[in-house]
C-alpha cells in the first residue's frame, strides 16, 4: 500500500463509495469507506501527510462521481462559457475533497487503535461532512447517509436521525470490515461485525415498520398538476421563443382531466421573462397567462422578478409566485396572492462571490439577467389563497436537512406539504436530475411531510411523506406531459422535525468519547 498504489486505491475507494448512490446504486460500493479507512491507517514514515492525501483522494474519486454533471451548465452557451467545464469539474471535486482529507487527517491525529476506531472515523468524516455542507454557503450534495434509495427502508431512519446522523450510521456500518485488518484481538473484530451487522438490519426494520404504518391518501386531498414542458435550456433564453414556450405551458395546464386540478404548477424560471414585465394589464402576455388556469385555480409558478432601486437601477429575485383566478369575466385578471424570494442561492451560478474580480478576470454568474441574484428572507412557509400552507425550495434549497423545520418554527406554521421547484435541464440528461430527486426526496422524510418536485426537462414527480414517489406520478427525464396526483397526507412531526441535528450532535459525541477511552487506555 505505500506510494503510488495505496494512492490508486485511495482514488478507487472513493469511487466504490460514490458508486453507491442512485442512480447507480451499487451499495456494495459502500465498502469503499472501509477500504478508506485501512489505507489511512498503513503505517508510513510520514503518517499524518499520508492520511491527509489518501483521504483527499478519496474524496476526489467520490465528487468526481457525484458531481460530474458539474460540465454540463457550461455547455449550454458552449461558446462563450464552453472552456470553463474542465476546469469547474477539477474545482468542484478537488475542492469538495478537501473536506475529506480533512477529516482523514483529523482521524489519524487522534491516533486510534482498536476495532471501535471505525466510530471515530465515522465521527470525523461525518462532523467534516456536516462543514461541507455549512462552510461558505454550503454544498451537502451526496451526503453518505443518502447513499441509500429515498424510500427505501434504511432511508427511514432519516425521520429520526436525519441525513447527517444517518451519515454517521452509514459510516459506521460500512467501515466495519476495516476492523478484518487489526492485527490482534480476534474477540473484538468479531463483536465489531457482529455489532455492523445488527445495525444494519436495525436500519431494514425500522424502516419495514414505518412503512407499514403509512397512511391512505385523503378522500378530499386538493388534486395537483405539475407541468412539465421538455424545455431545452439551450432553447429556453432566445427572446424569440418566449411566444412559444408560453404556449407550451398554457396547453399543457388546460389539458382536460377526469378531476379538475385545484392547484397548477410550473418548474423554477418557466419563462424566459422577468415577470414583471410580463403581467402589465392589458399586455397580450398578462391575458395569455390568465387563460393559462381556469376559474378557481391557482398557479404556482417559478419565475424571475424585478424590483425597482433608486437611481434607476433593479434587484432581481429567483421567486415563486402565487397566481389565482377567481372568474372567468373579461375583465378579471390574475390575481397575486403569494411570493416566495430563494435565499439560499448558488455560488457562481446565481451570484458571482469576489464579483469585481471575477469579472475583471472573464468570470460571470450563469444567471440570464443583466445582474445576479439577490436573495431572499429567510425561508418560511407561505399561504398562498386556496392552497394549503407549503414550504418553498428553489432547486439548489432542497439540498439542505433542516430548512423546513427552522422555517416553520420562525414563521409558527408547519406547513402541510414541500413543493421544489428545480431547472434541472441544467443538469443535462445524466445522473444528476437522478441524483438530485434522491436528495431532495430525503427531505420528505425527515420532516414527514410530502414534497412535489416540478421541473422542466425531468424528473417531475409527486413524492409521500416516506420518501416514495407515488404510484404513476413522475415523468422522467426528456418527457413532455403533466402529473394530475392528489397531494399525499403528512404525518405527525418527525424526531428530525422536532430534535434536529441534536441525535447527530450525540453521535458525534459519541465518537470523541471513544476517541478519549483509546487515549486513556
Amino acid at each position: 500500500m505505500a506510494g503510488w498504489p495505496g494512492r490508486t486505491l485511495a482514488l478507487l475507494a472513493g469511487v466504490m463509495a460514490g458508486l453507491a448512490h442512485p442512480p447507480f446504486g451499487i451499495l456494495p460500493g459502500l465498502l469503499g469507506y472501509a477500504l478508506l479507512l485501512i489505507l489511512i491507517d498503513a503505517e508510513s514514515p510520514r503518517p499524518l501527510r499520508s492520511a491527509l492525501f489518501r483521504g483527499w483522494l478519496g474524496g476526489v474519486g467520490y465528487f468526481a462521481v457525484a458531481t460530474s454533471w458539474i460540465t454540463e451548465p457550461f455547455m449550454v452557451d458552449a461558446k462563450t462559457q464552453g472552456w470553463m467545464a474542465p476546469f469547474a469539474l477539477v474545482l468542484m471535486a478537488g475542492g469538495l475533497a478537501l473536506f475529506w482529507g480533512l477529516a482523514a487527517g483529523l482521524y489519524r491525529s487522534l491516533k486510534t487503535r482498536g476495532v471501535w476506531r471505525v466510530l471515530v472515523f465515522a465521527g470525523c468524516l461525518a462532523g467534516c461532512e456536516w462543514l461541507r455542507g455549512h462552510v461558505l454557503t454550503g454544498f451537502p450534495w451526496d451526503l453518505p447517509g443518502e447513499s441509500w434509495r429515498a424510500g427505501g427502508a434504511p432511508s427511514q431512519m432519516a425521520s429520526v436521525v436525519g441525513a447527517y446522523g444517518l451519515t454517521w450510521i452509514t459510516l459506521a456500518i460500512a467501515c466495519a470490515p476495516a476492523a478484518l485488518a487489526q492485527a490482534q484481538g480476534r474477540r473484538a473484530r468479531v463483536a465489531a461485525l457482529v455489532v455492523a451487522g445488527l445495525a444494519l438490519a436495525g436500519l431494514y426494520g425500522f424502516g419495514a415498520a414505518r412503512l407499514r404504518a403509512a397512511p391512505a391518501v385523503r378522500a378530499n386531498a386538493p388534486v395537483i398538476r405539475i407541468v412539465q414542458a421538455n424545455i431545452d435550456q439551450k432553447e429556453k433564453w432566445r427572446p424569440e421563443n418566449l411566444s412559444a414556450i408560453l404556449e407550451a405551458y398554457s396547453n399543457l395546464s388546460r389539458r382536460p382531466a377526469a378531476v379538475r386540478p385545484a392547484i397548477v404548477i410550473w418548474p423554477e424560471g418557466a419563462l424566459p421573462a422577468i415577470i414583471d414585465e410580463m403581467l402589465v394589464p392589458g399586455s397580450a402576455y398578462a391575458l395569455r397567462l390568465r387563460d393559462a388556469i381556469a376559474p378557481g385555480q391557482t398557479l404556482l409558478m417559478g419565475a424571475n422578478r424585478a424590483e425597482a432601486e433608486p437611481g434607476g437601477s433593479a434587484r432581481y429575485f429567483n421567486s415563486l409566485v402565487a397566481f389565482r383566478r377567481e372568474s372567468d369575466r373579461p375583465d378579471d385578471g390574475l390575481r397575486l396572492t403569494g411570493v416566495y424570494d430563494k435565499h439560499h442561492l448558488v455560488p457562481f451560478g446565481e451570484y458571482m462571490p469576489a464579483a469585481e474580480f471575477a469579472t475583471r478576470v472573464g468570470f460571470r454568474s450563469l444567471v440570464h439577467m443583466p445582474d445576479d441574484f439577490t436573495p431572499g428572507a429567510r425561508s418560511a412557509p407561505i399561504a398562498p389563497l386556496g392552497v394549503p400552507a407549503v414550504q418553498v425550495l428553489i432547486c439548489y434549497e432542497a439540498l439542505f436537512p433542516g430548512v423546513t423545520r427552522r422555517g416553520a418554527a420562525q414563521a409558527g406554521l408547519r406547513p402541510a406539504w414541500i413543493l421544489n421547484v428545480s431547472n434541472d435541464s441544467w443538469f443535462g440528461g445524466g445522473s444528476g436530475p437522478l441524483q438530485h430527486l434522491n436528495i431532495a426526496s430525503y427531505r420528505a422524510i425527515e420532516e414527514g411531510l410530502p414534497i412535489v418536485r416540478a421541473t422542466p426537462t425531468g424528473v417531475s414527480a409527486v413524492i409521500d411523506s416516506f420518501g416514495r414517489i407515488a404510484p404513476g406520478a413522475s415523468l422522467g427525464l426528456a418527457r413532455l406531459g403533466v402529473i394530475d396526483a392528489p397531494l399525499p397526507p403528512s404525518l405527525e412531526a418527525t424526531p428530525f422535525s422536532r430534535f434536529g441535528d441534536r441525535l447527530f450532535g450525540a453521535m458525534l459525541l459519541l465518537s470523541g468519547l471513544v476517541a478519549l477511552a483509546y487515549r486513556v487506555r
